[in-house]
């Protein structure tokens, strides 16, 4: 099928933007001729993409589908054209997904180091949890991702790179002073409120999989999208939290980290990225700071 690249681009700005007169504005073009487009590849395509209204445009499922196709061939052609103007190395930009957790306690100062020798380069990062940041990946939204590992969605498309080895514990403050000199089982455990990142977390589906391999089923007390926020809440005395050693607070005196019965398996921070794309010079040279273990 015969179809001009332009319609797509049309369509894409359509559906990211699910507004006509802003496609327009970002396309610096008119919206008549955003409509007109829309029909055309309706036509083409013999597919209704767009649900119109007077308030609102929604897309179609078909809609749905295409953009699913769209979205990532989009990106990839974005990327192509940011290699192109990376050739000299001054300048260039580098895309990476994180959690907001691993960017404030692992990255932060590799980003200043990666600041500091190209000041000309741009940096984005995009922060959504370990499980969703394979989706950006996927997507070609980010040049690689550093997430938690284990993580269920990595599939054998990406290449991973384990670059350091962390420790979760168990810390509460000194409510829970009793538990100070206690070797705690998991089955103890459950006698209190445990906080702990929601379920759509891998350091969650670890949680899970640690008590349900022992025969017993966890119902936190709470489940949050932040680390920040579950040491908050364990430093007021709401429960005990569920963390990356690497995040706890240095010398709060507020807190302390509970020891277990059974040691618990360490995980790895690792970048992962799609080894059959290409990525630029910057991402190259970022992704060089990290030793494999």
């Amino acid at each position: 099928m015969d179809i001009n690249y332009e319609l797509y681009k049309v369509f894409y700005y359509v559906a990211a933007t699910l507004s006509f007169s802003e496609a327009s504005k970002q396309l610096f073009i008119s919206q008549s001729a955003v409509s007109q487009s829309i029909k055309t590849l309706e036509k083409k395509l013999d597919q209704t993409l767009f649900i119109r209204s007077t308030k609102k445009v929604r897309l179609t499922p078909e809609g749905e589908i295409l953009l699913r196709h769209i979205e990532p061939a989009m990106n990839l052609i974005k990327r192509g054209e940011a290699q192109l103007k990376d050739t000299s190395f001054t300048g260039g930009q580098i895309r990476i997904g994180a959690s907001d957790t691993i960017c404030r306690y692992f990255l932060v100062p590799y980003l200043k180091k990666f600041h500091q020798e190209f000041p000309n380069a741009h940096i984005k990062v995009t922060n959504q949890t370990s499980t969703h940041c394979v989706e950006l990946l996927e997507n070609g939204q980010v040049d690689f991702i550093v997430t938690n590992y284990p993580n269920a969605a990595l599939s054998n498309l990406y290449s991973i790179k384990k670059i350091r080895r962390f420790q979760d514990v168990f810390i509460a403050n000194q409510s829970f002073h009793d538990l100070r000199s206690r070797k705690l089982t998991f089955g103890e455990l459950l006698q209190f409120p445990i906080l702990m990142l929601d379920k759509n977390s891998t350091t969650s589906e670890f949680l899970h999989n640690l008590f349900q391999q022992r025969q017993l089923d966890l119902v936190p007390e709470a489940e949050l999208s932040s680390n920040d926020l579950l040491i908050d809440l364990a430093r007021i005395g709401l429960g005990i939290a569920f963390i990356p050693d690497y995040c706890i607070p240095q010398q709060d005196p507020d807190l302390f980290t509970l020891e277990m019965a059974e040691a618990l398996p360490s995980r790895e921070l690792v970048i992962a990225c799609n080894e059959h794309v290409p990525i630029s010079k910057a991402a190259s040279h970022f992704m060089e700071y990290f030793k494999e273990l």
